[in-house]
């Protein structure tokens, strides 16, 4: 090991598993430096909720602080308490040797803390390099070649090939990360916050967001990392700190804790399995696809069955989602059958997938697609549903209530109220859990689930598993999009694999490994049918 600038560096240059290089030399550094930034008995109160209390936590420079807790922990709420979106009701936040009873989003910038949340805040009309200089004086005019420069300069320092002249809405989701990244770093950033920064990102696009974060970590700025996938928190993180129901529960070195031990202290239980046991019968096709082609996807053909979840795999771009979306209708068929227990069908609309065919599709864009933000969470939840329960244009409150309440409890969504809480008001985890409960509440016969459980914590990924071994039990059919490769291979009695937006092939149980389906996923496979 050695010291540089203060900070301590491992000699090896190695990026992965850097905690487990620490050991007692980070504590000894946590006693020794000054935190980046201190958080000392924050409370946090909405109405009816206490969102944050009595949290304290440090965080130093140079290091990766991972922040973990099920949906409704207050992640979100602390965060914004660091950044100056919300106001705490009590409690001191200490940077620079300065301390604030609040910040405001100026004064956290002007104290180098920059976050980048879970949607993007980027301007997709613009340029990478005009996104990453937005807002800075360069001069009297608008240089594009000095933003151009100060772009590529950064992007040459992360090792990575982006165009700076490249327009935002041309990037991919993992070069988007990184412009959202070098626009912190650009602003001379001492504190990064990264919010579930992978959820949409490949594998190989991860990779380089690792390598990033630890060149960042090397150069003396302090992270706080927050993510679901706890293979991640242990892969990056020096320490690890948990939050539960608004409350701090303790913080552990990384490479003395285990996954058990985290999600215990998460949920506040012992969960002996990741995955829930099957009892399904596998039957007879539900769903069947025949040389099915739209929305830039070609000849997919494969079957899928009554009791059966079959995982869909495959790349960020391999086509997946989009051939989903036509088979719900939303987007057209060029040419090819679909066959709906059976029979061929002509699927003209999402309203036609579900209320004629029994088909049902859980988003991947829970915001754009998923949900009404601005309404009530009832109102989301028996949406799909609102023909059945009404009369003469009139809404059966009672019914509607019943419903609402019967998913908002299945689906565990924390909030004061079902009836008055608006979706927008609600964290990431828990508007997932109201897009997923609507979809439940249609009671169709094939749900189709585009990454299920992207943004919700162990416990309530585990209580969507256990909904979907429930549909199969009762015999309904379940596709599931994902890109977790921990979920694919849990959960799934078969899968298919993309490739460049076509199909590459498909695998039985007993075919089942992650380097096969990355084969199949990078080289295509049988690519065409």
């Amino acid at each position: 090991m050695i010291i540089s600038g203060g900070v301590l560096l491992a000699a090896s240059g190695k990026t992965g598993h850097r905690n487990r290089q620490l050991g007692k030399g980070l504590q000894i550094m946590a006693e020794e430096k000054k935190p980046a930034l201190s958080l000392k008995g924050i409370r946090k109160i909405f109405p009816g909720v206490v969102a944050l209390d009595n949290v304290s936590i440090d965080f130093y420079p140079g290091e990766v602080h991972a922040l973990i807790g099920e949906n409704g922990a207050g992640k979100s709420t602390f965060i914004k308490t660091i950044t100056g979106a919300h106001a705490p009701d009590g409690g001191t936040i200490t940077i620079d040797g300065e301390t604030y009873s609040a910040m405001t989003p100026a004064l956290s910038r002007k104290h180098g803390i920059e976050c980048i949340y879970q949607e993007f805040n980027l301007i997709d009309v613009l340029s990478a390099a005009e996104n990453i200089c937005y807002g800075e004086k360069l001069g009297k005019f608008v240089n594009q070649k000095q933003m151009n420069k100060i772009a590529k300069e950064i992007f040459d320092d992360f090792g990575v090939d982006i165009n700076p002249r490249t327009l935002v809405r041309d990037l991919t989701p993992g070069h988007m990360q990184i412009v959202e990244i070098a626009k912190a770093v650009s602003k001379k950033c001492r504190v990064l916050i990264l919010d579930e920064p992978t959820a949409p990102l490949s594998i190989a696009e991860v990779e380089i967001l690792f390598k990033i974060v630890n060149k960042l970590r090397s150069e003396g700025v302090a992270i706080i990392f927050i993510s679901h996938r706890l293979d991640e928190i242990f892969e990056l993180s020096d320490r690890v700190s948990i939050l539960r129901d608004g409350v701090y529960i303790t913080t552990v070195m990384t490479k003395e804790t285990n996954r058990a031990e985290l999600i215990k202290y998460m949920v506040g239980r012992e969960m002996t399995a990741t995955f829930p046991p099957r009892h399904a019968q596998i039957g007879e096709t539900a769903l069947e696809l025949k040389n099915l082609t739209g929305n830039k996807v070609k000849n997919i053909s494969f079957k899928a069955h009554k009791g059966e979840v079959l995982g869909i795999a495959g790349l960020v771009g391999a086509g997946r989602t989009e051939i989903m979306k036509v088979v719900y209708g939303a987007e057209k068929k060029q040419w090819g059958s679909v066959l709906v227990n059976g029979k061929e069908v002509n699927i003209r609309s999402p309203k036609d997938a579900l209320h004629k065919y029994g088909i049902c599709l859980i988003p991947e864009d829970r915001k754009r697609e998923g949900c009404f933000l601005m309404e009530t969470i009832s109102w989301n939840l028996v949406y799909n549903v609102l023909g059945d329960i009404s009369k003469g244009g009139f809404v059966n409150k009672k019914k509607e209530k019943e419903i609402a309440s019967f998913y908002g409890d299945a689906m565990r969504i924390k909030a004061p109220s079902l009836e008055r809480t608006k979706v927008m008001t609600l964290s990431g985890g828990n508007q997932q859990k109201v897009v997923v409960g609507k979809a439940l509440a249609t009671k169709a016969d094939i749900i189709i689930f585009d990454e299920p459980t992207r943004g919700i914590d162990v416990g309530a990924k585990y209580e969507i598993y256990e909904l979907m071994n429930q549909m199969c039990e009762e015999g309904k059919c379940v596709i599931m999009v994902t890109s977790d490769m921990e979920e694919l291979l849990g959960m799934s009695d078969r899968i298919v694999v993309f490739g460049e937006r076509c199909l590459a092939g498909e695998l039985t149980k007993d075919e089942f490994s992650q380097e096969r389906i990355l084969d199949m996923a990078s080289t295509g496979g049988a690519a065409e049918n």
